[in-house]
């Protein structure tokens, strides 16, 4: 058994999660006035990091390796690509993995910039899906590419679904030559159907669309929700995608950085390891790379299995919570653990806007972030990814103090 319930308490140290004036004030939890009362402490709900300590064969690792005390130039060893092959193939059930398809990328955002690099120019337009991970937002407008967003529709029993009629009329009219897939999708958590992929992938070939899929959460997958890697559902998808991986949402190593891709084209492949190479920064640190040796291990898949029971029970208590709400709209998360949640109604029925609600929330402690960038006019993210016995008092004080029944 591993130690899932006390570590959110010490998060404090360099934890911008923790860091309830720093997010404020960068208006990441709505409101920048907003304020946490005095007698309540903060209880970090809002960026995608966990308030657990990473699995102990990660630790393990790197401290075998303090203990050599040269910190020189150093190449990646074999092991480290058969530590990726391993786990993706007892993960995910993909075979045949090379050293020569995986390429490290300094994290999954610098992925996607050197891959849209390679595919497009500036001003190209990209196509996303709505709602949209900020940080696909903030890559792409950065670089001066031209987002077109196909919003995900939910279906009769909620779930969000592409919107394939709407894709391709977008494939078809707007000069489109690369499309980002986030796999599982974050923020609305689902974890996509292999006949979606297939039909999402037979749209990208008949408009000659590259795809980059963004599937750093494919571990985190809940409730008997499997991850069907985007390259495998056909030959034509492994030949135009490229998934870009890291263990950091996985075991919180996201200040450590260390990811990869995995290309199979060898076209795409040489061009993206020369893309990547341009900046002469792209260079994984020793301590990055044992980290993930420490993490892709059979340790690190028992704590994974059961950091992935924790989460699921998380998403059922929240779930089960916020369906008591009448005027809260969302759908139970099949992966990650980000909720999304839709408080239009609740607003409207209570007269409040949703600077309102979110400064309630942030009064009482619960650090909940600003759904808005991810896309519609009054949600709430919210993580789901600490203890247990903290996310019940959350939901405590939300229930006394805001969503008073």
């Amino acid at each position: 058994m591993f130690n899932f319930t006390d570590v959110i308490d010490r998060m404090g140290h360099d934890s911008i999660a923790a860091d309830a004036a720093g997010a404020i004030s960068g208006g990441s939890l709505g409101p920048v006035d907003a304020v946490v009362r005095e007698g309540f402490d903060v209880i970090p709900m809002w960026v995608a990091d966990m308030g657990f300590a990473t699995a102990p064969s990660v630790l393990r690792a790197m401290r075998e390796r303090l203990e050599h005390p040269c910190f020189g130039y150093f190449e990646y060893p074999q092991e480290y690509y058969d530590r990726i092959a391993w786990w993706h193939e007892r993960r995910n059930g993909v075979v045949g993995l090379e050293p020569e398809n995986i390429g490290y990328e300094n994290g999954v955002l610098g992925g996607v910039a050197n891959a849209l690099a390679v595919l497009c120019s500036c001003g190209d337009k990209v196509l996303v899906h709505a709602p949209t991970y900020t940080g696909f937002t903030n890559t792409l407008k950065n670089a001066g590419y031209d987002l077109v967003t196909s919003w995900l529709q939910r279906d009769a029993e909620g779930v969000w679904r592409m919107d394939y009629e709407d894709m391709e009329r977008k494939l078809a009219t707007r000069e489109i030559h690369a499309a980002i897939l986030c796999s599982p999708h974050n923020p609305t958590g689902h974890v996509w159907e292999r006949w979606e992929l297939e039909r999402a992938m037979g749209l990208f070939r008949k408009y000659d669309v590259y795809v980059i899929s963004d599937e750093i959460w494919s571990d985190i997958v809940l409730g008997g929700s499997v991850h069907i890697p985007t390259q495998s559902v056909s030959d034509d998808a492994r030949m135009r995608t490229v998934a870009l991986y890291a263990p950091s949402k996985t075991f919180n190593l996201a200040g450590l950085i260390g990811s990869y891709r995995v290309v199979y084209n060898p076209w795409f492949r040489d061009r993206l390891a020369k893309q990547a190479s341009l900046s002469h920064y792209n260079m994984q640190n020793v301590l990055s790379m044992h980290a993930l040796l420490g993490a892709y291990s059979d340790e690190g898949a028992a704590w994974v299995d059961e950091l992935r029971e924790v989460l699921g029970r998380n998403a059922w208590i929240a779930s089960e919570f916020f369906e008591g709400i009448a005027g809260i709209d969302f759908a139970r998360p099949q992966g990650t653990y980000m909720l999304f949640l839709d408080c239009g109604g609740w607003c409207a029925a209570h007269g409040m806007d949703i600077d309102e609600l979110l400064r309630s929330g942030v009064e009482v402690g619960v650090l909940w972030q600003d759904g808005r960038p991810f896309g519609g006019e009054k949600t709430i993210r919210i993580n789901l990814a600490l203890p247990t016995t903290r996310l019940r008092e959350a939901l405590e004080r939300l229930a006394a103090y805001v969503f008073v029944r």
